[in-house]
């Protein structure tokens, strides 16, 4: 929308609201008079008392008129004070009808969508907006309505005077003003391009916390957190240019106040010459000096600010509502192009090659030339003590993680995407606290799948994980879920069947199972090695070893590979760890 249509749109808004309201524009109008009044007076009454009484030797005379001045500004005080009882029946009615305006746009976003999270802006409209718009607009009507009947009394006042001191005040006065309306523009482009981002900025960090664990297991961080920098460094380049706006009205305002009084005073001796009188000359000043110029700063000020501001604040209410794309409407992707034919050999699900990760340069490495090569659909159980480095392995083929040296390969391709791609749909990753949210039990089972998953396959894998029970306790697939109602292993249980729906071909388990009993883990991870894919599981229990197809054995930087039945004679590590759950058992 371009600035006329703002400044359009918002000014039939406006001429609307206030041909309802002609009563208190007349009220208003009427007390601002008494304060053109009390202007006129103010200069009038000193260019008296100096030529009609202190100048010509008659002090009772001067001291009358400065008592007139003086009255006038008791009328002043009297015109300002109606002048707030009308502003008030003004503004307040305003923010009502903003209030009742945004409350309406927000009901007609949820109508019309209701599957759409309203976000940010309708609270930013409710709350934040609609108290800028009434402030905005008391500033902008109290000042401007100041400015027009102080004018009006002081240029009146140097009519009265002497026409010629017009000639001296008005250029620079209708220059400086002219270079200030010219900074309007911009600056109500600027503003609103500010206020929008903050609006984006306001919302996307509220997504990003929302689903922050998501973010970090797809391995999304990087594209997301480019999506909030660009918005932070574009908040960055309008605030300085809308502060070279501000310094070019700081400009305009000094020409506008104070040329006026510095072409006044170079001119004295020509008015003089001319036979303007001393006090008309005083009488001038005091126009400029008490008057004129302090109401065109305030009026410049409250215009440049408030003013540009409000323009950008109503617009937004005025504008129509835009609704959220239906789903039909979302352009295809691009075609991938031909598929290209299999490869001779399978190629393998993971892949390290003389890996090799240190937490910082000078760190002690925790993997250290490790070669691994994990089949498609093979089962690979990971154990060793706490703390050497199997949390940090799972993160190495989630692609979390870069290694130091050596590559890190998921089906062919390295396991860490380039900056700004897709979530990585190639493996999914469980880490130990399991993620669960505020949603329906179903949607928390089936958030791992690009798109709706039918009931009786929801159903049917929490059958299979042995999950039905906690479905059912819970209320139904879709029954409103709590994360904070859930024990730990409850919340391990549904993770672990969303798993299991998941498209991806390698799962990631992270200790995903330790706060599940043992009956309940041997069942979830033996449905989860017969699933299509890969399972990688770092072990809580060497019963998880057992189950396996081959046992990856970490100790410190050394690994060992094998079968749970070969490992015993090739790792004393493992020997212990077996020897120890026999003796447990």
């Amino acid at each position: 929308m371009s600035e006329y249509g703002t400044w359009r749109r918002v000014s039939r808004e406006g001429r609307r609201f206030l041909r309802g309201r002609t009563r208190t524009l007349r009220r208003l109008a009427l007390w601002s008079l008494l304060e053109s009044a009390h202007t006129f007076l103010g200069g009038y009454a000193v260019a008296r008392a100096l030529d009609d009484g202190f100048l010509a030797g008659r002090t009772g005379t001067g001291l009358g008129w400065l008592a007139v001045a003086g009255a006038g500004a008791l009328l002043g005080a009297l015109a300002l004070r109606g002048v707030f009882g009308g502003l008030a029946d003004l503004v307040e009615p305003l923010r009502d009808g903003l209030v009742r305006r945004s409350v309406r746009q927000a009901i007609g976003r949820a109508v019309a969508a209701p599957g759409r999270d309203p976000g940010s802006g309708a609270v930013s409209r409710l709350t934040q907006q609609t108290e800028m718009a009434r402030d905005s607009f008391a500033g902008l009507v109290l000042v401007a309505r100041s400015f027009v009947f102080t004018a009006l009394g002081a240029l009146l006042g140097l009519a009265a005077l002497a026409p010629v001191l017009l000639v001296l005040v008005l250029p620079a006065l209708l220059l400086g003003t002219g270079a200030f309306l010219a900074t309007l523009r911009p600056m109500t482009r600027v503003q609103r391009a500010a206020l929008d981002t903050d609006e984006a900025l306001s919302a996307r960090a509220g997504e990003l916390a929302a689903g922050l664990r998501d973010v970090v297991a797809c391995g999304g961080g990087a594209s997301t957190g480019a999506g909030v920098e660009r918005l932070i460094a574009e908040q960055e380049r309008l605030g300085g240019r809308l502060a070279r706006w501000t310094a070019l009205r700081t400009v305009a305002l000094g020409v506008a106040g104070r040329l006026p009084v510095v072409a006044l005073l170079a001119g004295t001796p020509w008015l003089l010459g001319r036979g303007v009188s001393a006090g008309a000359v005083a009488g001038a000043l005091t126009y400029l000096v008490q008057s004129l110029l302090p109401a065109l700063d305030a009026l410049m000020t409250a215009v440049g600010a408030a003013g540009t501001r409000l323009l950008v604040v109503l617009d937004r209410f005025c504008e129509p509502e835009r609704p959220a794309p239906r789903p039909d409407s979302v352009p295809p992707a691009a075609d991938p192009g031909p598929v290209p034919a299999p490869p001779a050999r399978p190629v393998p699900a993971v892949e390290l090659r003389r890996v090799r990760f240190a937490y910082g340069p000078r760190a002690h490495p925790v993997i250290d030339g490790l070669d691994l090569v994990v089949g498609p659909g093979e089962h690979l159980a990971v154990v060793g003590p706490s703390g050497i480095g199997k949390s940090t392995l799972t993160a190495l083929i989630a692609g979390l993680l870069p290694p130091g040296r050596g590559t890190v390969r998921v089906a062919g391709a390295p396991a860490r995407g380039a900056p700004g791609h897709a979530p990585d749909v190639r493996r999914t990753l469980l880490p130990q606290q399991a993620y669960v949210f505020t949603g329906s039990v179903r949607e928390n089972l089936s958030h791992l799948c690009p798109g709706p998953v039918p009931r009786d396959e929801v159903e049917r894998a929490a059958a299979v994980l042995g999950a039905d029970a906690l479905v059912a306790r819970l209320g139904g697939l879709e029954a409103a879920l709590d994360p904070g109602r859930l024990t730990p292993g409850e919340r391990q249980h549904l993770a672990l069947t969303a798993a299991y729906l998941s498209p991806a071909p390698l799962l990631l388990l992270d200790e995903a199972t330790c706060h599940l009993d043992p009956r309940t883990e041997e069942r979830a991870e033996r449905a989860l090695a017969e699933r299509p894919g890969t399972l990688v599981v770092v072990a809580h229990r060497i019963s998880s070893a057992v189950r396996a197809d081959r046992v990856l054995v970490l100790d410190g930087t050394r690994a060992v590979c094998g079968t749970h039945a070969e490992l015993p004679a090739r790792s004393p590590l493992y020997r212990d760890l077996v020897g120890l759950w026999n003796a447990q058992g």
